[in-house]
């Protein structure tokens, strides 16, 4: 297995028109975060990314939704992904469209998503699925330097064993987009999935206390042969009487 930091760096896609189906890509990604959008409240939505901004977050709960990157006007906070400006557990939901596909060190990103996020907190993410058509023609060399097939594939076992470390549990994940020039309304699209061209993971950060919860103390049992002859002491002073 290759490790997750390496030195290469990645070019991220200025809008998902720059890569081959992207606008199918990012219909397929909305209709997947539709049901969710609605539960999800708090007070802050970042979403961290090129990929990300173009994401319809308007069905969310959270008023204050905003983007984060650099290079681009479009951003409303200019800022290295890496080194996020913000406090910590500042955070209510963060959204990072294949951020991971385009670090070159996926580790960092998501231990700074996690800084930020408050308890229970709302991580989705997503991605490219190397176990699909689009993970085959990653494998011709041809294609290996041009959109998308120039980006990570991580397969999303590896991606939960990372949310695990973090205490992250996976309320959700689908793998969809089977065929990427079909919109995501397609029958194929909609019910075959394991294969999709996309993986979508909704998570949420869980913590457990930590401070230590005083134990009741246990009152000693009486023995049942004890309690029945103190009873024949207490009767047989009674009969003496």
């Amino acid at each position: 297995m290759k490790p997750a930091r390496i030195e290469k760096k990645f070019q991220m896609p200025v809008s998902w028109s720059d890569i081959p189906f992207g606008r199918q890509y990012r219909q397929a990604l909305q209709y997947q975060l539709r049901p969710w959008w609605p539960k999800m409240f708090g007070f802050h939505l970042l979403k961290l990314g090129h990929l990300s901004t173009e994401i319809d977050t308007k069905e969310c709960m959270i008023a204050h939704q905003f983007s984060v990157g650099n290079d681009d006007p479009r951003f409303h906070v200019l800022a290295e992904p890496l080194a996020l400006p913000f406090a910590d557990k500042s955070i209510d939901a963060c959204l990072i469209s294949h951020m991971l596909a385009y670090s070159h060190d996926p580790h960092w990103v998501l231990r700074e998503v996690d800084r930020v996020l408050v308890d229970d907190g709302w991580l989705i993410i997503s991605g490219f699925n190397p176990f699909s058509l689009l993970g085959i023609g990653k494998a011709l060399p041809f294609l290996r330097k041009q959109q998308p097939y120039c980006s990570r594939f991580f397969p999303t076992l590896r991606v939960f064993d990372w949310l695990s470390v973090l205490n992250y549990e996976v309320l959700y994940h689908r793998n969809c987009q089977v065929f990427p020039w079909h919109d995501p309304e397609n029958w194929l699209n909609k019910h075959i999935g394991g294969v999709g061209a996309l993986n979508v993971i909704v998570a949420r950060k869980r913590t457990y206390p930590l401070t230590p919860t005083l134990l009741k103390f246990k009152q000693p049992k009486v023995k049942i042969g004890t309690a029945i002859g103190a009873a024949k002491r207490i009767s047989s002073r009674s009969k003496n009487r």
